[in-house]
């Protein structure tokens, strides 16, 4: 719940530590936010634009592709990982956390912490919101100064989403780890030509080490392979919930299917990274 994780808040306008009264969040100089009625804060300043946020189309489709199990054993190494690097409670702030589907299976290994949420799209963190007993939701620009008090997290959980190292590094505590999961080239291999979807860079890992460099060093690595076998409308929904759906219509991309087999073995891969926070 969202009053779980006002400790680890501060105002996005002054800095001041928020305190939650009358279904808002506040701060001594009278900067005010309301908590939606489904359970989450949108802390974004007035002047912040949601910009590239996921849609309500785009949620939803994340929220089935995800229920039906499909990364089912990136999110399971993922919180064996976070639940090693704790010592059982503390802080797990999930940046760009979309339904909140990875931070509650973190917080299932993981029963003494509390998971914050974050992410710019209001209609995510409604899901987000609701995903773990634990767990509190805010919206937030993952590139503007995080609402989050220094030192607040434990660990900084990053997946599929933007990464502002110098704001994971000032809210993580001295030694607190980063999880990145990011998707490999082979990832969805033979839909991106046929489909027309957005391919993996082969330089990412090396991308995302420099983007972190000077406030992060890795320290380990691994791959997570998985196959699923999916339909075409599971496919659809696959690619409506990731940035592809803004580039390929979902005629287009029905036209496109027709020429595949239905189902299809898909290949699903991904890298899990650990960083390290440097002093």
């Amino acid at each position: 719940m969202l009053v779980d994780v006002v400790p680890y808040l501060v105002c996005p306008v002054c800095g001041a530590d928020l305190a939650m009264a009358e279904g808002r969040l506040h701060c001594p100089s009278g900067h005010a936010f309301d908590i939606a009625r489904q359970g989450y804060a949108n802390l974004l300043p007035g002047n912040a634009r949601p910009g590239t946020a996921d849609t309500p189309e785009m949620v939803r489709a994340r929220a089935a592709f995800l229920a039906a199990g499909h990364f089912a054993p990136v999110v399971d190494r993922l919180a064996q990982r976070v639940a090693a690097a704790l010592s059982g409670r503390g802080c797990v702030l999930d940046a760009g956390a979309g339904t909140g589907y990875y931070l509650s299976r973190v917080l299932d290994r993981t029963p003494g912490a509390v998971g914050l949420a974050v992410d710019i799209s209001k209609h995510a963190a409604r899901r987000a919101a609701k995903a773990h007993r634990r767990a509190g939701a805010v919206v937030a620009d993952l590139w503007r100064p995080l609402p989050v008090r220094d030192a607040a997290a434990d660990a900084v959980v990053n997946v599929f989403a933007p990464r502002n190292a110098a704001e994971f590094h000032r809210v993580l505590r001295p030694e607190g780890p980063l999880f990145a999961v990011t998707p490999s080239p082979g990832h969805l291999g033979p839909l991106v030509e046929p489909l027309g979807l957005i391919s993996i860079d082969e330089r990412k890992i090396e991308r995302t080490d420099a983007a972190l460099a000077g406030y992060f060093k890795p320290d380990g690595r691994e791959p997570l392979e998985a196959e699923a076998v999916l339909t075409h409308e599971e496919i659809t929904t696959l690619v409506g919930m990731g940035p592809s759906a803004h580039h390929v219509p979902e005629g287009t991309l029905r036209e496109r299917l027709e020429r595949l087999a239905d189902p299809l073995r898909v290949p699903l891969s991904f890298v899990l990274s650990a960083y390290r926070r440097l002093e």
